[in-house]
């Protein structure tokens, strides 16, 4: 029996040890070079393979770097980075006024009977009556977001435009925040500096996600955690 009891004390032990290390090695953090190697595999798949359109016979390539000399160095091309200014600011108000105003007055009277002014029927009716309604609204917003960030060409429509991405992500302090910026734009709006305003590109789409203590501190409660709090008056 005591043979037992041991064996089994000793199994549950190397399993917790087992347990234990494969929890350690699954939350380990992975290494410098393991974080370098992800990053350029997840760049590697995100880049779209250009067609090599290469003449039998001839070494031309319509897609090479020098094939215009006259063009400055901007993104025309699919893969070729190129910087989006973000600057984007939106604001609306609305303000509304009413103001109404009724009076109504009405006096009867006897002025005399039989050459006398009785004064218990005068006045014989008196009605007033007043209606004042005032009210007045107003709504305001603002939205303001500025930033710059520097993507790639992931489309070249047939017409020349480009579909320009640019995504980032930063982590700093527990708080993690995702940026994107999507958009079509004219390779004549492309300025000396390879970068274009975000007032230049049509259909733009931007997103910005945040997770972390900020986050968590500013997130609107749910609606278990607003009854736990109104219940206990904390």
């Amino acid at each position: 029996m005591r043979r037992t009891f041991t064996t089994t004390l000793m199994l549950g032990c190397a399993s917790l040890l087992a347990i234990s290390a494969h929890a350690k090695d699954k939350k380990s953090k992975p290494t410098p070079e393991e974080l370098r190697a992800q990053y350029v595999t997840r760049l590697s798949g995100k880049s779209i393979a250009v067609s090599d359109e290469h003449t039998l016979g001839s070494l031309w390539s319509s897609t090479g770097p020098m094939t215009d000399v006259s063009t400055d160095y901007k993104a025309a091309r699919l893969n070729d980075t190129i910087t989006i200014v973000v600057s984007v600011q939106t604001t609306a108000a609305q303000s509304g006024t009413v103001n109404t105003s009724r009076a109504f007055a009405h006096n009867s009277a006897i002025t005399g009977i039989m050459g006398q002014t009785p004064s218990v029927l005068n006045p014989l009716l008196a009605a007033n009556s007043t209606t004042t309604l005032k009210g007045s609204g107003q709504t305001a917003s603002s939205t303001a977001f500025q930033t710059s960030l520097t993507g790639q060409v992931i489309a070249v429509l047939p017409n020349g435009n480009l579909i320009v991405e640019a995504h980032r992500e930063i982590f700093m302090n527990n708080q993690h925040e995702d940026v994107m910026v999507r958009g079509l734009l004219r390779p004549g709006d492309i300025g000396p500096q390879n970068a274009v305003p975000s007032s230049a590109l049509s259909n733009l789409e931007i997103e910005m996600k945040g997770k972390g203590i900020i986050s968590d501190g500013t997130r609107p409660l749910n609606p278990i955690t607003k009854a736990v709090l109104w219940l206990f008056g904390f």
